[in-house]
């Protein structure tokens, strides 16, 4: 018996759940009921409000990160531009700050598990840490957001990453179900739902096997150009240098307001020998600034941060007497505002 568990929490989209669900069914309509498919959440059995017109689906079931299987994590259904709670970024960020992350967690970790996303269902996943290092693919505005998490964006309709397999934008719950289906239960089964749907799953899969493309190994659009950002720190470093920067030196209590929630962070920078070092701290974790560079008398950085959600962002910052102002960005992400002042 092939155990589907779809994970639905507050916001989720409509198609990125019910499609696969369908597909699951049929499935096990053509496999002499070999599936069993449930809509779970991490809570437990309740009503949960998706994010199209408010629509309430109930979850019978609680997660079990414990049973084999598939579970399929879906996106959510909100604004796309703008930062307010109703916007995509805000309702991934709750959805990530819940129970859900832990018990996926453990579910990655077990080997008889596969896990599966639909459209932002894999930045969920990303925003909580869960996808560091791993290849995978969500809707294609959401891509270098995907990758500013520190996962591998692959652009294909279907990403097969071993026990994670991911699909792009919302219509590729089709593609992700059909997929798996083929993989766990055989193309037969797949081709009898196909023809039952009138509908042929599209593109290519992509796995990381067989030949690799030749040429040289792109830079993800979100990656920081270490080698350029040395160039002009160099240049950068000829014009008064040392009287720039000690305009940015000190410690500085800031405020990062974001689409979930003001961050505060302490800033301590400084300059030795002309080159710029800083470390950020957030609660009781302290991290260093990649790649500062002071250039027109602004201070620019990237900084991984975990909490509320783990990012890369990248700031640019100016000052004026003891007081900070700047922007933190990750890819589409809406720009947070930075404010802050020395205190020493």
């Amino acid at each position: 018996m092939l155990t589907v568990q779809i994970v639905l929490f507050d916001g989720f989209d409509l198609l990125d759940a019910i499609a696969p669900y369908e597909v699951f069914n049929a499935a096990g309509m053509h496999a002499e009921k070999a599936v069993s498919v449930e809509f779970v959440t991490a809570e437990g059995p309740r009503s949960v409000t998706s994010g199209i017109n408010g629509l309430k689906i109930e979850a019978s079931g609680s997660l079990n990160p414990q049973q084999a299987g598939i579970i399929l994590v879906p996106g959510a259904a909100g604004a796309v531009e703008g930062d307010g709670p109703d916007s995509i970024p805000a309702i991934l960020s709750r959805a990530a700050q819940t129970e859900l992350i832990g018990l996926m967690e453990q579910a990655l970790g077990q080997k008889d598990i596969v896990v599966a996303t639909v459209c932002g269902g894999s930045l969920l996943l990303a925003m909580g840490g869960l996808l560091e290092g791993r290849r995978a693919v969500t809707h294609h505005i959401g891509m270098d957001v995907l990758g500013a998490t520190g996962a591998n964006p692959v652009p294909a309709r279907v990403v097969d990453d071993g026990n994670l397999v991911s699909g792009g934008g919302v219509t590729s719950g089709l593609d992700v179900a059909l997929y798996l289906v083929e993989r766990e239960l055989g193309p037969r089964i797949a081709h009898a739902v196909e023809q039952l749907f009138e509908f042929e799953r599209r593109g290519t899969v992509w796995k990381e096997t067989g030949l690799a493309p030749g040429g040289q190994k792109q830079k993800a659009s979100d990656e920081p150009d270490i080698a350029a950002d040395k160039v002009k720190a160099a240049y950068a470093a000829e014009d008064n240098k040392i009287t720039q920067a000690s305009v940015f030196d000190g410690d500085w209590d800031t405020t990062i307001a974001t689409p979930v929630g003001k961050m505060q962070i302490k800033l301590f920078i400084s300059t030795s020998n002309g080159i710029i070092q800083g470390n950020a701290i957030q609660g009781d974790e302290t991290v260093p600034f990649l790649d500062p560079l002071l250039q027109d008398n602004k201070l620019t950085w990237s900084l991984r941060i975990t909490k509320p959600m783990r990012l890369n962002l990248k700031f640019e910052t100016v000052v004026d007497g003891d007081a900070m102002s700047g922007v933190a960005k990750a890819g589409m992400l809406p720009s947070s505002k930075l404010t802050g002042k020395r205190i020493s």
